[in-house]
């Protein structure tokens, strides 16, 4: 399923009491990777802004006042999120600010817009309970750069959310994987019943399906560990010897 990675920014805390969304961003997955497309506006929100939200993501109504207005983005935000698996960072927040917006346009509400909604936040507090599970919590866990994250940002925070949760969702901290011994196989052979223990070897030939797969997987390796794959590094100096 085609995947949406979201954020959003806004004036304040409380949909409910007239905040409104001043910036939102979905960021698309294909096959467990980014694939360059998304979506990102800058909103004006029709009121002022809250300073403690200012603070956060350090936009004011006066960079936002000439911006459109939700109201006139919600069709094109709509037709690139339809049908998708929306994956949200404390998605109770954004789906609250987003319902909001789509109500004042007379449009359906996030539930009639996705397939199927991931909440980041309970994943992470169900793997890691009791610890940090905000954004740059993770990213320190997964080891994934946020040093440019001096301010809160949509687009910034999708992109990483997006590589926060492709680690958290491969099924492990860390980019070693543990693998269980190989069980041996003995064969009896000799007179009287002796039992002579050896290694019993089958050569499999991967196809070109499983070579392409383990290509793909080194590469994603090298991305997040910034170019420290050591095998994508070997398979290259192999092919260069062939």
């Amino acid at each position: 399923m085609r995947l949406l990675v979201l954020d959003t920014e806004t004036t304040g805390l409380d949909p409910k009491q007239g905040h409104r969304v001043i910036e939102i961003a979905a960021v698309e997955l294909s096959d467990r990777r980014q694939t360059g497309r998304h979506l990102h506006f800058y909103l004006n929100p029709e009121r002022e802004i809250d300073t403690a939200a200012a603070e956060v993501h350090g936009l004011t109504w006066e960079d936002l006042k000439h911006r459109p207005r939700f109201t006139d983005v919600a069709t094109e935000f709509i037709t690139f999120a339809q049908g998708a698996e929306w994956v949200i960072h404390n998605a109770p927040f954004d789906v609250a600010f987003l319902d909001a917006e789509f109500e004042r346009t007379g449009l359906p509400v996030c539930a009639g817009i996705y397939a199927s909604l991931v909440d980041t936040l309970s994943l992470a507090r169900e793997s890691f309970p009791g610890k940090r599970n905000n954004l740059d919590a993770l990213c320190e866990r997964f080891a994934i750069s946020n040093a440019h994250r001096t301010l809160h940002g949509a687009l910034l925070d999708a992109q990483l959310l997006a590589e926060v949760y492709l680690a958290m969702t491969r099924g492990q901290e860390t980019l070693t994987i543990d693998m269980g011994a190989p069980i041996p196989v003995w064969n009896v052979a000799g007179s009287a019943g002796a039992v002579q223990g050896r290694w019993s070897l089958e050569l499999v030939q991967p196809s070109v399906e499983e070579l392409a797969a383990h290509r793909e997987y080194m590469e994603a390796l090298d991305r997040e560990s910034k170019g420290r794959c050591v095998w994508l590094r070997l398979d290259g100096v192999e092919e260069a010897a062939a």
